[in-house]
């Protein structure tokens, strides 16, 4: 076995463990409420505050990451990650478990960034493929975490489910350590200033947009307060943070990484083809109970199959990339998310209802899975040398997506007269929205071969 296979298999075990706690918890939330004598509302803050936490701290971990060495942070994360798992694992209230939880978000922060940053260092022309096949990893991760947390907290714990990542970061450690090159010596010790300020600025500002759109809605006069102060301060912290970054001489994130040509493209395909299709495919398995009357056992099982779809295309797709480029990728599956999507929205023809919703949600996994490798290189191959930075400003923007299409949809169809109704027309007008941004597809730099 080559020493980059090890190493990408070293690597994608952190990706897996660090995707797999994003949904490992959602199934351990009844358990846990009971287990700690909360609410439900507290016991959703364990994930929640993970999401918040990881938000915070990606560009600030991207940035680290290229400044002090790859393989110093990707130990360092998986450390803080294990050693915050087993902490949550031992907690005994729910404020303790939380204040955990966003420990273990800060050591999650560092591995995506380092990894991508490991890849491009060390695997030359070969370098594309293996960030390309990083969407897989994650996927599998947030398929099996589900499942897998089922079976924990049926036979064993809701404290299973964290401490479960104590045994593979005890694996990862060692393993980093005697398979993952040693940073460059003129990154140790070398004196460079990081922008504390923008780190802030950025931090608070996402903290402030997140908090607001995760209780926007809200019927409660004190969570309708919170709401509107997080978003006043979201706007001044984004708007300080803008001005902030275009006169630092060395910023957290360059502005032409934000919005500057080629840069802006890709990083509005990540959020809108990339985090609000994620968001609003979390939802289907609702839409299927409530418009269809489908059983829960068979509604939790629809994802099943976008995620195989992405599976397996994500890995077409990172192989193909050479010769496709990077626009026919994206462009087809945007389009194939957009029929998807159509399909969520109008009634069953000549199939079962389940049938139709598992088709539907397939073909926008394989529409994701063949753009994900190409929006992934696609501002890596500009900047390689910026490659944590990026993945952490990508991750970022799925993450925005993400919660943006979550909160939006869920006040929609709890305000609805008919709420599977209105979850209908979501899915029957953000495919319009899509279609309307198509263009965008064009601007994103062109390129194929490897770089």
């Amino acid at each position: 076995m080559s020493r980059r296979v090890v190493i990408f298999v070293v690597v994608s075990f952190a990706l897996f463990m660090s995707s797999l706690d994003s949904t490992i918890v959602a199934t351990a939330l009844h358990a846990l409420q009971h287990g700690l004598h909360t609410s439900l509302t507290w016991a959703g803050w364990t994930i929640t505050s993970y999401s918040l936490g990881l938000l915070a701290m990606l560009a600030l971990a991207g940035k680290i990451a290229e400044r002090y060495g790859r393989r110093r942070v990707f130990i360092f994360s998986v450390t803080v990650f294990s050693i915050a798992s087993l902490l949550c694992g031992f907690a005994q209230n729910i404020y303790v478990l939380i204040a955990f939880r966003l420990l273990q978000a800060m050591g999650g922060a560092g591995i995506t960034p380092a990894v991508t940053g490991i890849i491009v260092d060390h695997f030359g022309p070969s370098r594309d493929k293996a960030v390309g096949l990083f969407g897989s990893i994650f996927t599998i991760g947030a398929t099996v975490g589900p499942v897998l947390g089922g079976i924990i907290v049926h036979y064993w714990s809701w404290r299973g489910v964290f401490l479960v990542n104590v045994p593979l970061g005890l694996l990862l450690i060692p393993l980093s350590l005697r398979f993952i090159p040693a940073d460059k010596k003129r990154r140790w010790g070398r004196k460079e200033h990081l922008d504390i300020l923008g780190s802030l600025y950025l931090a608070v500002g996402t903290l402030g947009m997140m908090i607001g759109l995760t209780f926007i809605g809200s019927k409660s006069t004190e969570l309708v307060w919170l709401c509107v102060s997080a978003f006043v301060v979201a706007v001044l912290m984004l708007s300080l943070f803008f001005q902030h970054i275009r006169h630092s001489k060395k910023p957290i994130l360059a502005p032409k990484l934000i919005y500057g040509k080629g840069f802006g493209a890709v990083n509005a395909v990540n959020i809108l083809y990339g985090g609000l299709v994620s968001g609003l495919t979390t939802l289907v398995p609702l839409y299927a109970i409530t418009r269809y009357n489908i059983s829960v056992i068979d509604a939790g099982t629809i994802l099943a199959a976008q995620a195989v779809g992405a599976i397996i295309f994500t890995s077409f797709g990172a192989v193909t990339l050479r010769r496709t480029g990077y626009r026919k990728p994206i462009h087809t599956g945007a389009l194939l998310i957009i029929v998807g999507m159509v399909m969520l929205a109008i009634s069953p023809i000549h199939m079962s209802a389940y049938a139709w919703i598992v088709i539907a949600v397939a073909i926008i996994g394989i529409g994701s899975g063949l753009l994900s490798p190409a929006s992934r290189n696609a501002g890596l191959q500009l900047v390689p040398n910026h490659a944590p930075s990026l993945a952490a400003l990508r991750t970022t923007c799925m993450q925005v997506g993400i919660v943006t299409a979550v909160s939006v949809a869920t006040v929609i169809i709890d305000h609805a007269h008919a709420p599977s109704i209105a979850q209908g027309w979501i899915y029957a007008f953000f495919p319009l929205i899509l279609l309307l941004m198509l263009p965008i597809i064009n601007r994103i730099p062109e390129h194929k071969g490897f770089w």
